[in-house]
């Protein structure tokens, strides 16, 4: 009896130590799209305020990757979105 307990004792271990390791695979997280930034440069405005050069995410039809929708950073301020991407715009009618 020891010795069937051994052998599949070694063949438990070999077939463990031939499978491929995973480094650290979990369940994939939610993610929101990556958007190419795009660069804003520094400009006056019509009412004569200057605007600084900045940063901003791409235009696109969707709010999910915006940096200010939650749960997003903006990578350059490092500043967490607060704008709920699923809330319905108010109509002004």
């Amino acid at each position: 009896m020891k010795i069937i307990i051994t052998i599949v004792a070694l063949l438990l271990c070999s077939t463990a130590l031939a499978l491929p390791r995973s480094k650290g695979y979990s369940a994939p997280k939610y993610k929101a799209p990556r958007s190419t930034p795009v660069h804003v440069s520094g400009h006056v405005t019509r009412s004569g305020t200057y605007v600084a050069p900045s940063y901003r995410t791409a235009p696109n039809r969707t709010k999910m990757d915006n940096w200010s929708s939650k749960p997003n950073v903006n990578p350059y301020t490092g500043k967490e979105g607060t704008k709920d991407p699923y809330a319905v715009p108010a109509t002004g009618h």
